[in-house]
């Protein structure tokens, strides 16, 4: 296998992106199957335990108190709920259950309500991730101390885009809280949303950014922007589907560890946009009709798409680190 790289110069990166496609599908189908089994797909559900009235100004949010998107907010869910929504996620065949609440970063007294979940979700035998903002260095090792497995936190987009899309926090705030997480020794989950009006080197530099951090996220989302009437980004031209792919398959020959997960957007691909990501290094996806405030495929069409292609789910190993 090659040698984990954390060095990537952004030609190099452009040179991938401006492959040929059948080439660069190639290059990436092959590494994929150095590192991963080519027909297996982790799968993941994803739960909004606190919804709405984000102090944060994300351009691209239906979450964000500063957009009229007309969404209901609400409180923090009973821990029942939660357990009753982990229950029906794991027989579905969910192997990882995630936690998303619409803090700019969570209080303590909130925290230790969180924590009350991950411990409850985690009994249960499933991987447990939440992704609740920034998070101070004690946070972070007292959710390591419940067993948290995965936390959640985006570069979004490079830093030099970043500006154009969010300026209530920077990019070196989202740089922060991925070491606290790292420091604490829980596995990162970092990736981006492509669509929202970057260029193709700003995808090549959010790529660079998740490629030579020390240690390369182990869960690398690939969000396609969900335009949200209300949000600043709604009339966004849609990106290229073959853009997205090519990132895609970027990101798997960077990070050849990592698992890259189709997130937000799906319910807008089409079924054969998905069979190319699956080609290209794409083997984990958010299950269920819900990804936080956002359409996403019934958990029986992608059932039926997985059957098509001759995909398996893969079976979860909870708590497991790689350092």
């Amino acid at each position: 296998m090659p040698e984990l790289r954390h060095d990537w110069r952004i030609e190099e990166i452009n040179a991938l992106l401006a492959m040929p496609f059948s080439d660069l599908m190639f290059k990436a189908h092959q590494v994929h199957r150095e590192y991963f089994p080519a027909n297996q797909v982790q799968v993941s559900t994803l739960l909004s335990i606190k919804t709405g009235a984000c102090p944060e100004d994300c351009g691209y949010c239906s979450q964000s108190a500063k957009h009229d998107t007309s969404l209901e907010r609400e409180t923090l869910l009973p821990l029942q709920e939660v357990i009753d929504s982990a229950k029906t996620a794991q027989a579905h065949g969910a192997t990882r259950f995630c936690m998303g609440a619409a803090w700019r970063n969570p209080t303590d007294k909130n925290l230790e309500r969180v924590i009350e979940m991950v411990q409850a979700v985690k009994g249960m035998g499933l991987e447990t991730c939440v992704t609740l903002g920034m998070l101070t260095d004690r946070q972070a090792n007292r959710l390591k101390g419940a067993g948290l497995d995965y936390y959640n936190h985006n570069l979004d987009t490079s830093p030099e885009f970043y500006g154009n899309v969010i300026s209530t926090r920077t990019f070196q705030d989202r740089l922060d809280t991925l070491e606290h997480v790292r420091n604490a020794g829980i596995n990162v989950c970092s990736g981006g949303i492509l669509g929202m009006g970057e260029t193709r080197v700003d995808r090549a530099r959010l790529l660079q950014q998740l490629a030579n951090m020390k240690f390369h996220p182990e869960s690398v989302p690939i969000n396609d922007l969900v335009k949200v009437e209300g949000t600043p980004l709604a009339g966004v031209e849609k990106l290229d589907p073959f853009e997205f792919i090519r990132t895609v398959a970027a990101a798997r020959i960077m990070m050849p560890k990592s698992y890259v997960r189709l997130s937000a957007g799906r319910a807008e691909m089409t079924d054969e946009m998905q069979a190319w990501c699956f080609f290209a290094g794409a083997n984990s996806i958010f299950y269920g009709d819900k990804l936080l405030t956002t359409e996403n495929p019934g958990e029986s069409h992608d059932q039926q798409l997985f059957a098509r292609l001759g995909i398996q789910a893969e079976a979860g190993q909870a708590g497991s680190v790689h350092m």
